[in-house]
C-alpha cells in the first residue's frame, strides 16, 4: 500500500470508527489536493483485502481511468472491487456483485436521482463520501444522504505544512455579471456565454496572462465552446502554444493534447466543463478563470487546480487569475469555512471577507494592512479620506472654469476631477480622456467597450 500522510491516516481512522458506531453513511471533507483518492484506495484495498466487494462511483468518465490507476498502486483487488460512473451503475444494477462498501467520489453530487437509485437498490451497504465542499449548490443539505461529517486538515494548514503550493490571487474583472439571471442554481448558460463571447475580453485576458503568469503552464476555464476556442484562438494569435478541450472532443485527441500540455508542449490549455474536479496536473502553475457561477464548489475546485505541489518545483506559487469576480461571490480558497449537513435558508448567504489592493489587483484577506504582493499600504485609503475634503473645496473652483479647460487636462485624476466639479456623467470622462490621448485606469476597459466609446485606439493604465 501506499504511504500516508498523517492526516490521511486520521481520515480512515475516524471513517471507519463512524461506521463501527452505527452510522451507515459518512461523508468525509479534505481540501483539494489533499490526497482524498489515496485515502480511498487505501480503504478499498482494506476492503477488498478482507473479501468485500467495493463499489466506487464517480460522475465522470474521464475520472475512472485516473482513480484505477492510483487504486492499482494502493494495492486494490479489482477482483472485487467495480470502478464506473454512477449512470453505468444505475443501468447495471441487477448485474453488479452487492457491495460490503459503497465510496462515492465528490460527494457534493449524492443527492442526483442517479445516486440516490444506486443507494436505495443497495439500502444495507455502507456508504463513505468524499468531498472539498459538502453542499448543494451553496445550500448544504447533504443530510438527507449523510448522518457523520468528519472533517480533516484546513487548505490553509494543508499550505503551510507544504502540501499545497502557496497562491498569488488577482482580481482583473473583464465581465460583470452582477445583471444576469439564475437557472438551475447558477447563472443562465446563455447569458454567460453572451455576455463572455466578446472580443475585448479575449484580448485582456491574453494581455493580464502576459503580464502576470507569461510562461506559466495554465489551464482555463470557459463558459462555453465557442468561447473556449476563441480564448485559444486569441492566445495563438499572440504566439502563445494553446489548444481547447471539451467533453465533445475524442479521446485519442484529448491524451494526445493533454500528453503535450504535461510535457509543456502546450503552455495553455482551454477548457470547458472538463478539467476540474478530479483532474491532476501536478505542474499545472496557473488558472484563468473565464466563467462566473454561483456555485462554491465550482470555484473551489477550478481555482485551487494550479494549488497541487509539485516536488520538482518545491518553490512554487500558483497564479490564479480572475476575470469574473468569483471572489466577490466565494471569497479565496483558503477562506475558513463551516460546514453542516443540515440544509441552509436560501436567503442566508456566506459574508465575504476579501479586499482587492487597488494598486495590483492582487486579492487578499480583509485585515490585510499591507499588500504582500506590491507592497501597497492599504491605510493610503485613510489619507484618501482626507484629501476628500480639500478635493471639495477644488470642486467648487474648478466648476467656475470654463468648459474648454478640460483640454487642459494631463492626466484621467484632472478630468475626472473636472467631470465632478461640473457634474458631468461618468463616460463624459471616459469620452475626453480618449480624445486627449489619456490613458485610462484598466478597471474602465469593460465600460469603454460595452458603451461603444472608442473611435479610436484607447490607452489604458
Amino acid at each position: 500500500m501506499m504511504k500516508l500522510r498523517p492526516y490521511q491516516e486520521d481520515v480512515i481512522s475516524n471513517a471507519r470508527q463512524a461506521i463501527v458506531n452505527g452510522k451507515h453513511a459518512v461523508c468525509c471533507v479534505l481540501g483539494c489536493g489533499g490526497g482524498k483518492s489515496v485515502i480511498q484506495g487505501t480503504i478499498a484495498a482494506l476492503a477488498t483485502n478482507r473479501k468485500n466487494n467495493v463499489l466506487f462511483l464517480v460522475h465522470r468518465k474521464e475520472l475512472c481511468q485516473q482513480i484505477t490507476e492510483t487504486f492499482k498502486a494502493c494495492g486494490v483487488d479489482f477482483r472485487r472491487c467495480s470502478v464506473m460512473m454512477v449512470q453505468t451503475a444505475c443501468r447495471r444494477l441487477g448485474k453488479l456483485n452487492k457491495p460490503g462498501l459503497i465510496i462515492v467520489d465528490e460527494a457534493h453530487h449524492i443527492l442526483s436521482n442517479s445516486y440516490i437509485k444506486v443507494l436505495q437498490y443497495f439500502p444495507y451497504a455502507p456508504v463513505l463520501g468524499f468531498t472539498a465542499t459538502p453542499q448543494r449548490m451553496n445550500e448544504g443539505g447533504l443530510g438527507a444522504v449523510f448522518s457523520e461529517l468528519i472533517e480533516s486538515v484546513s487548505t490553509s494548514w494543508l499550505i503551510e505544512n507544504h502540501y499545497l503550493a502557496p497562491y498569488k490571487y488577482y482580481g482583473v474583472q473583464l465581465a460583470d455579471a452582477s445583471k444576469l439571471h439564475t437557472k438551475h442554481g447558477d447563472y443562465d448558460k446563455a447569458e454567460v456565454e453572451e455576455l463572455m463571447n466578446q472580443s475585448a475580453i479575449f484580448g485582456s485576458a491574453v494581455e493580464n496572462w502576459l503580464k502576470l503568469a507569461n510562461g506559466k503552464k495554465t489551464i482555463v476555464y470557459c463558459s462555453s465552446i465557442e468561447t473556449s476556442k476563441n480564448t485559444v484562438r486569441a492566445f495563438r494569435e499572440a504566439g502563445v502554444a494553446a489548444a481547447h478541450l471539451d467533453g465533445a472532443t475524442p479521446k485519442s485527441e484529448r491524451e494526445v493534447v493533454v500528453k503535450r500540455f504535461r510535457e509543456g508542449k502546450i503552455k495553455l490549455l482551454s477548457n470547458v466543463d472538463l478539467f476540474g474536479e478530479g483532474f491532476d496536473v501536478p505542474d499545472c502553475e496557473a488558472v484563468v478563470l473565464l466563467r462566473p457561477t454561483k456555485s462554491l464548489t465550482l470555484h473551489v475546485q477550478q481555482s485551487m487546480r494550479s494549488m497541487r505541489y509539485d516536488p520538482n518545483n518545491p518553490d512554487k506559487v500558483a497564479i490564479i487569475l480572475d476575470h469574473v469576480g468569483n471572489y466577490t461571490r466565494h471569497g479565496l480558497p483558503d477562506d475558513d469555512r463551516e460546514w453542516t449537513l443540515a440544509a441552509k435558508a436560501k436567503k442566508k448567504q456566506n459574508k465575504i471577507v476579501v479586499k482587492q489592493c487597488p494598486n495590483c489587483f492582487a486579492v487578499m484577506p480583509s485585515n490585510a494592512r499591507v499588500c504582500k504582493f506590491c507592497g501597497y499600504d492599504f491605510s493610503e485609503r485613510e489619507k484618501q479620506a482626507e484629501r476628500k475634503v480639500v478635493e471639495g473645496v477644488q470642486l467648487e473652483e474648478i466648476a467656475k472654469l470654463p468648459y474648454d479647460d478640460y483640454k487642459k487636462a494631463t492626466c484621467w485624476e484632472q478630468i475626472d476631477l473636472f467631470r465632478k466639479a461640473k457634474k458631468y456623467n461618468f463616460f463624459w470622462g471616459l469620452r475626453k480622456a480618449i480624445e486627449l490621448g489619456i490613458p485610462i485606469p484598466a478597471k474602465y476597459k469593460w465600460s469603454v467597450y460595452k458603451m461603444n466609446l472608442a473611435s479610436q485606439p484607447v490607452k489604458y493604465c
